[in-house]
């Protein structure tokens, strides 16, 4: 007689539990504007992490160049976040064409099951940007 009552209990804590966590599942899809921030790069480069291998195979000399190269052979743009090593596609590929290779602010709307962005605005963080010669 004890089995299947603690069986049961078992199945009920665990369907509460389920239903607690649907709430937080579902505001990672939430409507709500939200800011990322990262680099715009090529998928391919995203993928590894770094442009090392791509600049030493196209012959590029900066983010830029190699983000604009991978491009050009079929990659799309992407924002990755070094920091916790998140590739999130980005839904407006024309937005973010003029900021290839620099580290950007991203606000828009995350859909977790796609990993993409809803690209309202870009902006670029002017203490990490890699298209000015000063670093500025």
């Amino acid at each position: 007689m004890k089995r299947p009552i603690l069986g049961l209990a078992a199945a009920l804590s665990l369907a509460f539990t389920i239903a607690q966590a649907a709430p937080r599942i579902q505001n990672d899809q939430t409507t709500s504007p939200r800011t990322f921030r990262g680099e715009i790069m090529d998928s391919a480069c995203a993928q590894m992490g770094s442009h090392k291998q791509m600049e030493a195979k196209e012959g590029t000399k900066n983010a830029k160049e190699c983000t604009e190269a991978c491009v050009k052979n079929g990659s799309t743009l992407v924002l990755y976040n070094p920091s916790n090593k998140m590739t999130y596609q980005l839904s407006d590929q024309d937005k973010a064409k003029m900021y290839a290779g620099d580290r950007v602010t991203v606000k828009g709307t995350y859909d977790a099951s796609s990993k993409t962005i809803t690209v309202e605005s870009i902006s670029r963080s002017h203490a990490m940007t890699h298209s000015s010669p000063s670093g500025r």
